[in-house]
Order: structure tokens, then C-alpha cells, then sequence
């Protein structure tokens, strides 16, 4: 999941958020390209390998699990099979494709379609899938929402800490404002991100709590780690606020004036080390109550 956020989100970043063409362009950094090849060929590997494990897990055995009938009609007639065979073709497209059309825009449009086919194929696993009906199809365009959405974050906080990891003391002037202007513009879209987290959470919640499961929320395991998953999302927000209000301006105060900014991006940096680093704890409790029974089955 997490490579799929990054070649979505990352790749959308480096087309809505950096400068078209110049020193500060996606285009001119050598990690860019690399980034957005090694988040596919991780998934290429990841879908293969989750596959190959859970055909094991239903099959029993080692030896059953890898037998040819066995795989067939995981990879045809299971969920988790198809989904992984989306995610495969489309991750191995995407690398040849992206070879292909060399540098350039192109290949980040390119690489914002396939990371957006890869994080719906997910949805087919998940709890929306089971839903029936005119409600199953609201659920399930939640759960696509909700990815999309936590992708852009995700993948704009990937692309923030490597361009404050690569900001020395000798930073070029033009590049710490293009990296300013990236995170004051990053604020709207935030904004809206947070929205549409906040919305489709609470869609999903009434799925799979619902007003029947509130009391069941603090007794079950999966009310229990959605609870931490919220607390955690939270402190985002409390982090992702004082990055806006704090020490984004703060990094901008410094700039005019050409004073040295040091003190403004190691502040900008640690503070985006813990959002993603909470980011990744948040996605490792979504895979875990994922595969829980929620409280509203009870």
C-alpha cells in the first residue's frame, strides 16, 4: 500500500506543486524518476509475494499452495487474487511505459494513472467489497476516496522529506523558495485532504461500527486500534497545523531577507519525520483491523 501511495501521490506532487520547469522541477532532480520506479517495482514484488502467501495460508501447505489448480483459482475466483493481478500487470506496465516515455511531464501523468489503478484495486479487499447493494457501492467509493485522499498526503510528505533532506546550509536561494511556495500551496490542498479523510472516516465508521457497535468500540480489537488509528490522525492534523502556521512562515520570514533558513528546515524536517513516521505506524494498524471483524458484525 504504502508504494502505491507514493507513485500516486508523489508523482501528483511533483505536477501540482513544484515549478514546471527550472532548478526546482521534479524534472531536474536525479531522485525523482528513481523514486517513482523502485515504489513500482516494491509493488511488483509485494503483490506477488502477498499472493503467493495467502494461496499457501487457504491451500494448507507449502507444497499445495504452489500447485498450478491452486493458483488458478486464487488468482480467478478469490478477491485478494484479482486485485493482486491488477496490481502486478499495472505495476509492470507502468515501469516499461515510464522507461518509454523518458523524461518529462508525461511520464508523471503516467505514473499518477497507474498508482490510481493500483490503490483502488485495493478496495477489492476490503471491507466495502462485502457490502451488498446501493449501499456497497457507497462504501466502497468511500474506501477509494479515503485512499486517494491519505496517497496525496502520504505522498507529498515523501517528496517534502527528501527535498529537506537534500536542503544543506549552502541551499540555493531559488530552490528554498520553490520549496516555500510548494508547502504554503501544499496548505489548500491539506485542507481538503483532511476534509475528505474526515467525511469518508465517517462513511466507513458507520459501515463498520455504526450506532449499534458504539458500545462495542472500546471491547473489541478492532474498535480499539481504529481508536488509536483516530488519536494518531489527530496529532497529524496538530502537526500538519503548525507546519502551516508556524514554521512554514517561518521559513518564508528568513527568505527575503536572505537569512540563513537553517534553523527553519531542521525544524520543518523533524517535524515532517514524525508525520510520517506516525503516517506509517497509522497504515501498519489499517492493514492489521482490516482483517478484523468489526463492531457492527457483533
Amino acid at each position: 500500500m504504502t508504494g502505491a501511495m507514493i507513485l500516486f501521490g508523489s508523482s501528483l506532487f511533483f505536477l501540482y506543486a513544484l515549478p514546471k520547469n527550472g532548478p526546482a522541477s521534479a524534472l531536474e532532480h536525479r531522485w525523482a524518476r528513481p523514486l517513482l520506479l523502485k515504489s513500482a517495482a516494491a509493488i511488483f514484488v509485494a503483490c506477488v509475494a502477498s499472493f503467493l502467501a495467502q494461496t499457501i495460508v487457504l491451500a494448507g501447505s507449502l507444497q499445495d499452495g504452489l500447485q498450478l489448480d491452486a493458483l488458478s483459482a486464487a488468482l480467478t475466483g478469490m478477491s485478494f487474487g484479482k486485485s493482486s493481478l491488477v496490481r502486478a500487470i499495472t505495476a509492470g506496465l507502468f515501469i516499461g511505459a515510464f522507461a518509454l516515455a523518458g523524461p518529462g511531464r508525461r511520464g508523471w501523468w503516467i505514473a499518477t494513472l497507474a498508482g490510481g489503478v493500483i490503490c483502488v484495486s485495493f478496495a477489492w479487499m476490503g471491507h466495502g467489497a462485502a457490502t451488498k447493494g446501493a449501499a456497497g457501492l457507497v462504501h466502497v467509493s468511500s474506501d477509494i476516496l479515503h485512499t486517494f485522499a491519505a496517497s496525496v498526503w502520504i505522498g507529498a510528505l515523501v517528496v517534502f522529506l527528501i527535498l529537506l533532506a537534500s536542503d544543506g546550509r549552502d541551499a540555493d536561494l531559488g530552490r528554498r523558495i520553490a520549496l516555500h511556495e510548494a508547502l504554503h500551496g501544499f496548505s489548500g490542498v491539506g485542507s481538503g485532504l483532511v476534509a475528505v479523510l474526515v467525511a469518508t472516516g465517517l462513511i466507513n465508521s458507520w459501515f463498520m461500527v455504526g450506532l449499534a457497535g458504539l458500545p462495542r468500540m472500546w471491547t473489541t480489537t478492532y474498535g480499539q486500534l481504529l481508536t488509536v488509528k483516530l488519536v494518531l490522525f489527530g496529532v497529524m492534523v496538530a502537526l500538519a497545523v503548525a507546519n502551516r502556521f508556524h514554521l512554514t512562515p517561518r521559513l518564508g520570514a528568513a527568505l527575503p531577507e536572505h537569512i540563513p533558513a537553517t534553523g527553519a528546515v531542521a525544524a520543518l524536517r523533524g517535524s515532517l519525520i514524525w508525520e510520517t513516521g506516525i503516517s506509517v505506524v497509522v497504515l501498519g494498524l489499517v492493514a492489521w483491523f482490516g482483517m478484523l471483524a468489526p463492531p457492527s458484525v457483533f
